[in-house]
């Protein structure tokens, strides 16, 4: 069974923004803002609706990252 260790609380990773340098933010999973019970589906339920054919064959988790200084928010891939 696959998981995600950042969605778990396993792990913790840090990212600079990449306009400014600043720390981003994980504002977790990018399937949670489909809609209100996405948060609820399972990972590999919910990669079936990002519109990539190939993305339930990967062992990928996307983050949504923001920039606490600029805001740019970004898509960052989190293998398991």
């Amino acid at each position: 069974m696959n998981f995600c260790s950042v969605c778990n609380g396993l792990a913790q990773y840090d990212f600079n923004c990449p306009a400014c340098r600043g720390t981003m933010q994980d504002q977790g999973r990018v399937y949670d803002y489909y809609d209100e019970y996405s948060a609820y589906m399972d990972i590999d339920l919910a990669k079936l609706e990002d519109g990539d054919p190939e993305s339930s064959k990967k062992a990928v988790c996307m983050h949504l990252l923001a920039c606490a200084e600029c805001r740019q928010q970004i898509i960052q891939n989190i293998y398991y």
